[in-house]
């Protein structure tokens, strides 16, 4: 049956970019305003040290990273980082991994298929569910994400991984850093990339090393190749330089300046505190508008596992009415890219991070029921 159509509503968001990945640039972004100093030279120059060192410094001190954590730049995003830490680390025991969401899945599938590991425990879960945590063996690697940036599903917190495990946890962070808590002792390795909460460009990724993944790198060998761009020891000893800006490979330096701008654009928020306050401000928008309208719901199925990033809702509709419902709000200049991932249930998905206005958000809610409603009614 057909559902009435509603009023279009007035104001619209400033800003409608809402996608999850390269996501919305941070509030008074200019391009003009960059530093850009060091365009045209070498990254091995002075200038281009001190800028990819001050990213590595900046980035562990905002995140308040603890004594011994360190902070890389590595090729290839997220995934480059992931790859690295796996193709490095993996084999010196079993490996439990975790995959509830598109990105998980890809980690078992080259950890099983790519680098054919024996011992491999896997832990799966349908879209809007965690697997069990409680099965998880620590006295085995641990792979997983920390938030299913496809599903809008997240670990609720660290209290199911022990201090006192045997094997390191390697976590893929990309769309947590900087808008959730994250119990670093707890953590070996984490990794994320710029575009994603702090809004910044592609292709570059961050690797954070924990001592005892330090440990594991100095005292075990692969068994298989690694290529230049994964290696990260010299003579059994760590590379440091990795980890002070000396990259492997030649980065872009107008990324690198995009980066620090909002870096400091972060540290005049409040630091990362301030952007997780305000990424969690940004889903109980969300949140009070799931409650009010029975024809929207979280994709997550327990609301302590619901992100505060990629927000995942599905919809009392079809697939084809919820890609013309996408398809309005794009053509009527509201929301742009908020379709839900393309392995991912059909819904939408809208990005919550502190790059993302509340008053964007709460302009945003009233179209969604509009495009909603228009598209049934027809």
């Amino acid at each position: 049956m057909s559902k009435p159509k509603l009023s279009q509503p007035v104001v619209k968001p400033a800003n409608p970019n809402f996608s999850s990945g390269p996501c919305s640039k941070r509030p008074g972004y200019d391009v003009s305003q960059l530093d850009v100093s060091t365009l045209g030279r070498s990254h091995r120059a002075t200038m281009g040290k001190v800028a990819l060192k001050r990213v590595c410094e900046d980035t562990a001190e905002l995140l308040d990273l603890p004594e011994g954590y360190r902070v890389g730049i590595v090729p290839a995003s997220d995934t480059g980082a992931v790859e690295m830490a796996m193709w490095s680390l993996l084999g010196a025991r079993g490996v439990d991994v975790l995959a509830w969401e598109s990105f998980g899945s890809g980690w078992l599938t080259d950890i099983t298929k790519q680098l054919k590991l024996d011992n491999v425990n896997t832990l799966t879960a349908d879209y809007g569910l965690l697997p069990n945590l409680s099965q998880v063996n620590f006295d085995h690697d641990v792979v997983f994400t920390w938030n299913g940036t496809t599903s809008g599903v997240k670990v609720p917190d660290g209290g199911w991984i022990p201090d006192n495990r045997e094997g390191l946890t390697i976590c893929d962070a990309t769309s947590a850093i900087f808008a959730m808590e994250m119990p670093w002792e707890k953590l070996d390795v984490v990794t994320f990339s710029w575009q994603k909460v702090l809004g910044g460009e592609g292709a570059h990724g961050m690797l954070i090393l924990g001592p005892r993944a330090v440990e594991r790198l100095e005292s075990y060998t692969p068994a298989w190749p690694l290529p230049k761009i994964f290696r990260m020891t010299k003579d059994n000893q760590l590379i440091e330089g990795i980890f002070r800006g000396e990259t492997i490979n030649t980065p872009s330096m107008l990324c690198v300046a995009d980066y620090l701008d909002t870096l400091d654009w972060a540290r005049r928020l409040g630091g990362a505190k301030a952007m997780i306050a305000k990424s969690k401000a940004n889903l109980s928008i969300v949140q009070k508008f799931v409650d009010e309208n029975d024809w929207v719901h979280f994709l997550a199925q327990a609301l302590e596992t619901v992100s505060n990033t990629s927000i995942c809702l599905t919809l009392d509709a079809t697939p084809a009415q919820v890609k013309s419902i996408v398809k309005l709000l794009a053509e009527t200049g509201v929301a742009y890219d908020i379709g839900a991932y393309r392995d991912a249930p059909s819904g939408l998905r809208i990005w919550g991070g502190a790059t993302v206005e509340q008053t964007d958000l709460e302009a945003l809610m009233p179209w969604i029921s509009w495009a909603y409603f228009t598209v049934m009614a027809e």
